[in-house]
């Protein structure tokens, strides 16, 4: 499609009532060219420096008029719904945001569109499974396919008691984990596994292709469907010059989404808290690569493991290679990458420092008024009273490790196999270096904190 073809088609009065639809009060972005062919994605206005938005048909024009340099193609918005949009503070007030779009995003080409839908299918299933029906659509984004569960789906109490951004990340993640398995196993079927990936890409700033925007290359149309048109789609229904677009994308069933939101919120934790122990758990992004540096490896999954996890699971293989304790290991293991995420973000002071013990001790216990200190090498975490590791009143269980730890790192590769690389991975250090403070979080833990899998479980999981 030439430029006037695409002015044309953003003409037509039903095509802008439905992008209307969609945009209002969400965040916009618009992609072009620049006279060098180059790609240009533009989401401010230009002289206000304000960000895009799109609430009415005047807002289309002055979009085309403004920025008309680089042939406005494709429309983007995003996942949020905002109360305000004057400035670029209020896209970093969380408070500003009244709802969150879950979504989630099948990476895809047009010539496995069969294959994509049978995809779309086990997340619909998924999702029905969880009470699920009225309130979710798909959308053919262009070389994939979108699946919605619409933002108006949970009740005011939940959005109240819960941030909108929260809920949305934490049940597409919890989903993404659900169906991981039975997705590699329809992946693995085709002959460039490269090409299909399922992907939690929400963040605060994360913006989806609008219903009924052309793709910024293919001349196709993001068009709109229901869970019931799942078995009868095929990609005609994308052309620009024929769409079948299901304009019941916006029904939805408020409340419907309750239970999960709760569900997936204990799982998960929300997009803050995954953003405030590390960013390598944010994007999770579930398919096969082409793996170059191992020969033993060609096909590898795609996924990271949060600092959280990754520094969990080292201290409690620290923890085990010292003392031979696996349950005490858990408990260990947990309450340091609490207590490493909270004194970074929390200001946490550090436990008191090593008193002298007994020269040749390596795991030492020192009564401190009515606790007790427990020393690995020269670092120090309180023991409760029925011995298990602890901050504050709060202890850390083995059966705490196994829901934040365990349960957390088997949806992306077997935990039994993690345990065993990491273990592997520790043994060739030194033993004064895992003593050693500050050597084991520069030396073991800090190299490999968002390349776990790539550094320590493909080499030393064989």
């Amino acid at each position: 499609m030439d430029y006037e073809e695409v002015k044309k088609f953003y003409s037509n009065p039903f095509i802008r009532k439905e992008i209307i639809s969609y945009c209002k009060n969400r965040w916009i972005a618009i992609e072009g060219m620049t006279n060098k062919d180059e790609r240009i994605f533009i989401r401010y206005w230009k002289k206000e420096n304000k960000p895009l938005s799109i609430n009415n048909e005047e807002d289309i024009d002055k979009i085309f008029k403004s920025f008309f340099f680089i042939k406005p193609r494709t429309f983007y918005g995003s996942i949020n719904v905002y109360s305000n949009l004057f400035s670029k503070e209020d896209l970093e007030n969380s408070e500003n945001i009244v709802y969150s779009s879950p979504i989630w995003d099948i990476d895809s080409s047009p010539e496995y569109w069969e294959i994509t839908i049978k995809i779309a299918e086990i997340i619909l299933n998924a999702l029905e499974k969880e009470g699920i029906d009225k309130s979710v659509f798909l959308k053919w984004s262009g070389r994939g396919c979108h699946i919605h569960l619409n933002e108006k789906s949970f009740s005011k109490e939940i959005l109240k008691k819960y941030n909108p951004l929260d809920i949305a990340y934490s049940i597409v993640e919890y989903i993404c984990r659900k169906v991981k398995n039975e997705f590699l196993e329809i992946a693995s079927k085709i002959d460039d596994k490269s090409i299909l990936k399922l992907e939690n890409k929400i963040d605060i700033k994360r913006v989806f292709t609008v219903p009924l925007s052309l793709h910024r290359k293919l001349d196709l149309c993001c068009v709109c469907f229901k869970p019931n048109d799942l078995n009868n789609f095929n990609l005609d229904w994308a052309n620009p010059n024929n769409i079948k677009h299901n304009q019941d994308w916006k029904k939805y069933e408020e409340g419907e989404a309750d239970q999960l939101a709760e569900k997936a919120f204990k799982e998960i934790g929300g997009y803050y808290f995954v953003k405030s122990i590390g960013k390598g758990e944010i994007q999770t992004t579930i398919g096969f690569s082409k793996d170059k540096s191992t020969s033993s490896k060609k096909i590898r999954i795609q996924a990271k493991l949060g600092r959280f996890q990754v520094m969990a699971l080292l201290q409690a293989a620290r923890y085990f290679i010292l003392t031979n304790d696996l349950e005490k290991a858990k408990s260990f293991g947990l309450n340091r990458a609490i207590f490493y995420a909270w004194a970074k973000h929390r200001g946490i002071s550090k436990p008191p420092s090593r008193r002298k013990i007994e020269v040749g001790k390596e795991i030492a216990q020192l009564k401190q008024k009515e606790e007790t200190l427990v020393y690995i090498g020269n670092e120090g975490a309180y023991l409760s009273k029925s011995g298990w590791f602890k901050i504050g009143e709060e202890e850390q269980k083995p059966i705490d490790y196994d829901k934040q730890i365990v349960s957390k790192i088997d949806p992306i590769v077997p935990y039994k196999e993690a345990w065993n690389a990491a273990i592997k991975y520790l043994k060739k250090f030194p033993k004064n270096v895992l003593l050693n403070q500050q050597s084991f979080f520069n030396e073991v833990y800090k190299p490999i904190r968002d390349n776990f899998i790539e550094k320590v479980y493909l080499e030393y999981s064989s």
